[in-house]
């Protein structure tokens, strides 16, 4: 999505046409919406995995690809709509992009801006949230089972001295304040332009309206760092099938790894039980 914006900016309007435009509002769209929904079902497999614990049914590899087939052919046919009349792809205020039609105040136009609110930010935040605070809680109770066993074994802690220096709730709580609070940074911000657009025109700016690029398109730095290279198992994938990348984890997880430690607690957690 970057480099038309650049050759846009560059010339300080759109120049690749009308039809591009709509290409690539779709395409941003398409791209954004998937990436969401990619990170609703990582977030899902974690909380089966850590509150459902041995209860839980495992992902096999064939549900991994049910979930990604499904998440790219589900956001395909929503973002399909604005060329058929629901809505509509056109230039933003910046006219350096091009995006949804916020400005348009028919209710039929609104509709798909209700709807596609609900289903891309507000129900995978709520739903993000809902299942990071319930994954705290399991590995709290967790920790503090293992902390009454220890009591009973006459030592001071099951874990060893380096995993002690962090505990896994202090761990989990990073990771789950940075992963919603990062995509809360990423995606409100058109959230806000196509409410404002709808409802205090005014406000929506070319400057305004340029903030929901550039903090979308920052996500596609950061998701990556957060949902996988941060991961030792990850990185243990990464480094068998990379090796020039050094994405080796002996020795320098130490606890900072957060990311990490749902997967591990996970583990001790199905073990312990």
């Amino acid at each position: 999505m970057t480099p038309p914006l650049l050759v846009n900016a560059y010339w300080g309007t759109w120049i690749l046409g009308a039809f591009f435009c709509e290409v690539y509002a779709f395409l941003g769209s398409f791209f954004g919406c998937v990436s969401i929904w990619s990170m609703v079902f990582i977030t899902a497999d974690r909380y089966n995995v850590i509150v459902k614990g041995v209860s839980a049914e495992p992902l096999t590899s064939g549900g991994a690809m049910m979930r990604i087939a499904g998440t790219w052919l589900f956001t395909l046919a929503w973002c399909l709509p604005p060329f058929f009349g629901w809505n509509r792809y056109v230039p933003e205020g910046n006219m350096l992009a091009c995006g949804t039609d916020y400005l348009t105040e028919t209710e039929l136009s609104r509709s798909y801006l209700y709807v596609y609110s609900v289903w891309v930010y507000l129900f995978p935040l709520a739903y993000i949230i809902y299942s990071y605070t319930f994954i705290v809680k399991a590995v709290a109770a967790h920790e503090k089972g293992m902390r009454e066993q220890a009591k009973k074994m006459g030592v001071k802690s099951l874990r060893s001295e380096e995993a002690q220096k962090t505990s896994a709730e202090c761990r989990l709580c990073k990771v789950a304040l940075m992963t919603v609070t990062l995509w809360f940074m990423a995606w409100t911000p058109y959230f806000v332009i196509n409410w404002g657009g709808m409802f205090n025109k005014p406000i929506v700016t070319p400057l305004f309206s340029i903030w929901g690029s550039v903090f979308a398109k920052a996500n596609a730095v950061y998701n990556p760092i957060v949902y996988a290279i941060s991961h030792p198992k990850y990185r243990a994938a990464l480094e068998k099938k990379l090796p020039c990348l050094a994405c080796a984890t002996d020795g320098r997880d130490g606890g900072s790894d957060a990311a990490s430690t749902t997967t591990t607690e996970a583990s001790e957690k199905t073990e312990s039980a």
